[in-house]
């Protein structure tokens, strides 16, 4: 759901050479400033349209001009949990997941043991650490056989609401999702909303927030010096579902007055060094305008 932004009284400009005080003020419509009109009738007080703080047109534009030059195909979510601004480009098309289904994964484990009262043992939790801080495979394969595969997993995401996600009966990296989905499963982690016990989604945050350094790329390109980065990158060559790499990160980037959730995800590129760059770009395109627009709304 995309929302506005008020904007609390910030004064922008001083009375003109015509005799107008513009200034803007809470608890009128976004979008608008109240317009003081001096004249020889006395005074009066109107409200009229003003630029947008934030002009997702435009993006969408500057996305679109970027991905025509790019190779392959590519899609981006995000969203600002302190703002409520959402924004996306081809977020609701599916994609392959490779590894960053592995998040999914985890949260379908615990759901698992949140509904039999039982505690994950301490071999799951060292499969756990290894699949998301190393994205580990053979750990991963592991798991994905402790919920019962593909029919597990479409259990746990029914759950979770997320329903452009199909899961892959044998090999999850296989599996297909939408950046829409995403963010839905980072931002139930980030947020609540879902049937996961706090504990739980501080957990897989936790192990999102301290992957190994040569992995920590993809949406961490968008963050500022001192914020906290919880990702979980996917990369794998395709063979069968399309051409070239596919490359995707997901996840969340936290600091002074934002949080944001982003899913960036794309196909068909022919290195995988080139899918990084597509990724990345795209990330920091997308955060960077709702950064601004929620810093003039503070």
């Amino acid at each position: 759901m995309r929302r506005s932004l008020t904007v609390f009284g910030i004064t922008i400009g001083a009375v003109t050479a015509t005799g107008l005080t513009w200034t803007m003020t809470h608890g009128h419509p976004p979008g608008t400033v109240r317009r003081t009109e001096h004249g020889s009738s006395g005074e009066r007080v109107v409200t009229v349209a003003k630029a947008p703080v934030f002009d997702p047109l435009r993006l969408r534009g500057n996305v679109l001009a970027y991905l025509h030059g790019r190779p392959g195909r590519a899609g981006v979510m995000a969203t600002d949990l302190r703002s409520g601004m959402t924004f996306g480009v081809d977020e609701t098309s599916r994609y392959v997941t490779a590894s960053v289904i592995k998040v999914d994964i985890l949260a379908a484990l615990l759901l698992q043991h949140q509904r039999q009262g039982v505690a994950m043992s301490d071999g799951e939790r060292a499969l756990a650490a290894r699949m998301i801080r190393r994205s580990d495979n053979s750990a991963a394969d592991a798991l994905y056989a402790d919920i019962g595969r593909d029919a597990g997993l479409r259990s746990a995401d029914a759950a979770f609401g997320l329903d452009r996600t199909d899961p892959y009966p044998v090999s999850w990296g296989s599996s297909w999702t939408s950046p829409s989905d995403q963010v839905r499963l980072v931002r139930m982690l980030a947020s609540g909303g879902g049937p996961l016990t706090a504990a739980n989604r501080r957990y897989v945050l936790g192990l999102m927030g301290s992957v190994t350094p040569s992995q920590a790329w993809g949406i961490s390109a968008a963050a500022r010096p001192g914020e906290k980065v919880a990702l979980k990158n996917g990369w794998v060559p395709l063979r069968y579902e399309g051409n070239g790499w596919a490359v995707n990160s997901i996840g969340r980037i936290t600091g002074r007055g934002h949080d944001f959730v982003v899913a960036v995800f794309s196909a068909d590129s022919p290195t995988m060094a080139e899918g990084v760059a597509t990724v990345e770009h795209l990330a920091s395109m997308v955060v960077s305008p709702l950064r601004e627009a929620g810093r003039e709304a503070g």
